[in-house]
C-alpha cells in the first residue's frame, strides 16, 4: 500500500489481510520477467511476493505501509526455512491441525524479538484459524460463513460447489440451486459497501467507489462459479469452508515449496510507502501493485503512477487490479506505456480471485 494520503485516513496497526486475495498464477504470468530481474511487490500478507520468487529474480522488494503486513511476510520466511510443507500449510490454516501452537513456537524462535512479541499476542488466533486466518478480512468472511451462509445454503449445497463438473452443469447448479432469494438477500446485506468497509477492509478504501459492491460481487461470483471450475479455487473454498481444500494458492503448493525456500533470502522487506523505493533511485523490471490505485483520488494516482515510471526500467511491467474504481495509465503518461491487452484478457479470464472487475498489465516503453 502506498502514499501519505491513504496513510492518514486508514488504520495500519492490525493485520488487514492474513493471506493474499489476488491470484498469483495470473500475476506471475503477467510479469513474465527473465531470471535476474529486480521486482517490487506491495507486500500485503506476502504470499505473492513469495510467488514472485518463482520467476528467479535477483531480488523482490516487498513494501507496505503496515508493520503488521510486513510481520506476516517475516513469519512466512521463517516458516519456509523451519518447516516441511505439511507443517507449513497446517500452520497457515489450509488444513486442519492439532499442532499449530507447537509449529508457531518452532517458527517464532527464528524471528526478531519484535516479531516474536507480535505473534505471541496473536497466538490463540493462529492456533484456532492459522496464520492465514487472523486478519480483519478473513474474520469478515468467518462471520459470514458462521452466521449468514447457513441461512442461505445447506451444507450439502456448499459441498456440491466444489465437485468438479462441466460448465453447463455448473451453470444449472448456480441458477437452480445456489442463486436463491436467501442468497441474494445475504449478498445485498453482508457485501454492502458499508458492512465490508467496517468489518472487512477499511472505510477509507471506499472513498472513491461508485456503485454497489453487492451487485459487483454477485456478478463476479457467477464468473467464479460457472466460467471457472470452483473445485480448483482456493479463495472461494476458504470463503465458504474456512480452509483451502484440495486447491492451494500458488506459493503454498508442494511442487514449489523447495524452490521458494531456496530463494527466500532474496526478499527485501521494507516498511513504508512505495514512494520511498522510488526516492532511493533504484530501478525495477516489474511491479506487483495490487489494487493500491483504487484508494487514491485521481490527482494522487497520477502523481504516484509517474513516480513508479521513474523507477521502472524499459520493458518493465506494471501489474495491478481494479475492484470497483477504474484506474489505468493517466493520460499524461499514455505515450510512455503500452497496454498488453492479450495478457490482460487471458489473466482476467483465468483469475480465481473473483472480486476484481479489471486486471491491468502495462509495459514501459
Amino acid at each position: 500500500m502506498t502514499n501519505a494520503d491513504i496513510a492518514s485516513r486508514a488504520n495500519f496497526d492490525a493485520i488487514r489481510y492474513a493471506q493474499l486475495w489476488e491470484d498469483a498464477d495470473v500475476l506471475i504470468g503477467a510479469l513474465d520477467t527473465a531470471p535476474g530481474a529486480t521486482l517490487v511487490s506491495i507486500c500485503s500478507a506476502g504470499d505473492n511476493a513469495l510467488a514472485m520468487l518463482l520467476l528467479d529474480p535477483a531480488r523482490v522488494v516487498a513494501i507496505d505501509l503496515s508493520p503488521a503486513q510486513i510481520a506476516c511476510l517475516a513469519i512466512r520466511i521463517a516458516a519456509y526455512k523451519t518447516l516441511d510443507h505439511t507443517g507449513f500449510i497446517e500452520l497457515m490454516g489450509s488444513r486442519p491441525s492439532t499442532q499449530r501452537g507447537e509449529l508457531l513456537d518452532k517458527v517464532a524462535r527464528n524471528l526478531s524479538a519484535d516479531d516474536q512479541a507480535f505473534w505471541a499476542a496473536r497466538r490463540e488466533g493462529v492456533i484456532a484459524h492459522g496464520l492465514g486466518g487472523v486478519g480483519k478480512f478473513e474474520n469478515y468472511f468467518r462471520i459470514f460463513r458462521t452466521w449468514l451462509l447457513p441461512l442461505a445454503q445447506s451444507r450439502a449445497t456448499i459441498d456440491e460447489v466444489f465437485r468438479s463438473k462441466p460448465k453447463a452443469e455448473r451453470a444449472a447448479f448456480f441458477d437452480q440451486r445456489w442463486n436463491n432469494w436467501r442468497w441474494r438477500l445475504t449478498l445485498k446485506i453482508f457485501f454492502s459497501n458499508f458492512v465490508m468497509g467496517r468489518l472487512g477492509r477499511d472505510p477509507a478504501f471506499f472513498d472513491h467507489v461508485e456503485g454497489s459492491l453487492a451487485d459487483h460481487v454477485a456478478r463476479r461470483l457467477r464468473h467464479a462459479g460457472v466460467d471457472l471450475d470452483p473445485s480448483g479455487n482456493p479463495y472461494l473454498h476458504w470463503i465458504l469452508k474456512g480452509t483451502h481444500g484440495t486447491a492451494l494458492p500458488l506459493a503454498w503448493r508442494p511442487e514449489y515449496f523447495d524452490t521458494i525456500r531456496s530463494r527466500v533470502d532474496r526478499l527485501d522487506l521494507r516498511c513504508g510507502a512505495l514512494e520511498a523505493f522510488v526516492a532511493t533511485g533504484e530501478k525495477a523490471d516489474g511491479f506487483n501493485l495490487s489494487d493500491i490505485f483504487e484508494y487514491m483520488p485521481p490527482d494522487v494516482f497520477a502523481s504516484v503512477y509517474g513516480s513508479i515510471l521513474d523507477a521502472a526500467n524499459t520493458d518493465a511491467r506494471l501489474v495491478y487490479w481494479n475492484m470497483m474504481v477504474p484506474r489505468r495509465v493517466p493520460s499524461a503518461f499514455a505515450q510512455k506505456v503500452e497496454r498488453l491487452e492479450h495478457v490482460e484478457a487471458s489473466g482476467k479470464a483465468a483469475d480465481k480471485a473473483f472480486f476484481y472487475s479489471d486486471f491491468v498489465v502495462e509495459r514501459v516503453r
